[in-house]
């Protein structure tokens, strides 16, 4: 986990107003995401991520949990849920990208 402080006092040009994220791959290896995304499905809260360094690369998507009034990023493990909101992001995009 990263020690640094985004707010008026570091010294180094990025938008303070992206909300990243530190995300351990399945490498084990940090990379911050800036989340670009969020939708509704089932009464759950998904949000997509992408690679801040690397915004080419395809999203990740998360659910978002809250527990005792804070939120937190969880992986979707279920195969059956992951196809639900993959093909309901896939209809976001390409409709974003028609607009």
């Amino acid at each position: 986990m990263s020690d640094h402080v985004h707010d008026e006092n570091c010294n180094h040009d990025h938008d303070h107003e992206e909300h990243v994220f530190l995300v351990t791959d399945e490498e084990g290896i940090e990379r911050e995401m800036v989340m670009v995304f969020t939708f509704e499905s089932e009464e759950q809260v998904y949000s997509v991520l992408l690679d801040r360094n690397d915004p080419e690369a395809d999203g990740v998507i998360f659910r978002i949990e809250e527990e005792d009034g804070e939120a937190f990023l969880v992986g979707i493990e279920d195969d059956a849920e992951w196809e639900r909101v993959t093909k309901i992001y896939e209809e976001i995009a390409k409709s974003e990208n028609e607009a």
